[in-house]
Parts: C-alpha cells; sequence; structure tokens
C-alpha cells in the first residue's frame, strides 16, 4: 500500500480563481476511511459528493467533492456544482490520463478534494479551467512531496496569500 499523497494548488486570480487541496490514498487505508466518513456526515451548507464527468459516469479515482464554502445563493451553488465539479473531474482525470495517477490507484485508491469556490464568482468557464488545473497541478504535487522542505524555509519570511501580505 502505498502513503497517503497530500497536495495543494492554487491557480488564477480574483473571485474565479480555484484553491484544491487533495488527498490521494488507498481505499482500505486512513483515506479510504476519511473519504466513506465525510460522505457519510454531511453538515450544513457542507455536503459532499461523488464527483463525476457526467451523470453516472463518476472520475477514477472516486473522487469526494468537498466544498470549502457553503454556497451562499442559487448561482454560487451552481457554480459550485456545476463548472468547479466539472473542473475537478476533467482534473483527476487528466492526472490520471499523464500517470500521476496510475491505472492500478484508479481501482484502489481514493481522491478527497477540498474545493475553494469564492461566493463572489461570476465566470463559469473561468471556474471550471481553474478547478480543472488546480485538482491537476494538486495531485502531481502531492506525488512529489512538494512543496519542498528548502522551499518551505525560504518562504518563511516572506508569508503572502491572495487575502493578506504582511507589510513589514
Amino acid at each position: 500500500m502505498t502513503a497517503v499523497q497530500i497536495g495543494e494548488s492554487f491557480i488564477g486570480d480574483g473571485p474565479n480563481a480555484a484553491h484544491v487541496n487533495t488527498v490521494l490514498g488507498h481505499r482500505d487505508g486512513p483515506a479510504g476511511t476519511a473519504w466513506a466518513t465525510a460522505l457519510a456526515t454531511p453538515s450544513a451548507g457542507h455536503v459532499p459528493f461523488v464527483t463525476v464527468l457526467r451523470p453516472s459516469l463518476p472520475v477514477k479515482p472516486l473522487t469526494l467533492f468537498v466544498t470549502k464554502a457553503a454556497p451562499v445563493n442559487e448561482r454560487h451553488g451552481n457554480l459550485i456544482w456545476g463548472a468547479a465539479q466539472a473542473g475537478i473531474a476533467a482534473g483527476v482525470a487528466d492526472a490520471l490520463a499523464d500517470g500521476t495517477v496510475t491505472a492500478e490507484q484508479a481501482d484502489s485508491h481514493v481522491v478527497i478534494a477540498a474545493v475553494w469556490v469564492n461566493p463572489g464568482a461570476d465566470d463559469e468557464d473561468a471556474v471550471y479551467r481553474n478547478n480543472r488545473e488546480s485538482a491537476r497541478t494538486a495531485l502531481e504535487n502531492g506525488a512529489q512531496q512538494l512543496p519542498s522542505t528548502a522551499a518551505v524555509i525560504e518562504a518563511r519570511n516572506v508569508p503572502s496569500n491572495p487575502f493578506f501580505t504582511p507589510r513589514g
């Protein structure tokens, strides 16, 4: 059994950016337990669901979509369940197609994708593209155990994110 792979990726900018965290692990291990537990224990505004390429065609490895932001209105919900879900499904399939996720892992592993869709998002095509690339990149980063420890140490005095950058 391979180790659990944890990945992170932030793609795009503004309200249509995608921030995806992934956990890839064997169905018989802690990732599988977490996957099943999350699916069976939804909470208000956060209802994990199996990500599909189209109805009745789930992506492989089976991927659980967990939203980081509860839908604030119908438009936001449609972006989560529509464009973002399609992007996550396509990104996982891209990782499978390019070998980041192996064909063997497609049937033995699961993915948990924690996905941020900004309530202010306004471009479903950008939400789709950014989530597709962010899912693929997060899985690739997990497979490569990125970031490196050296990169973390180097960046420790200059943290920055889209919501805050220290001034000094």
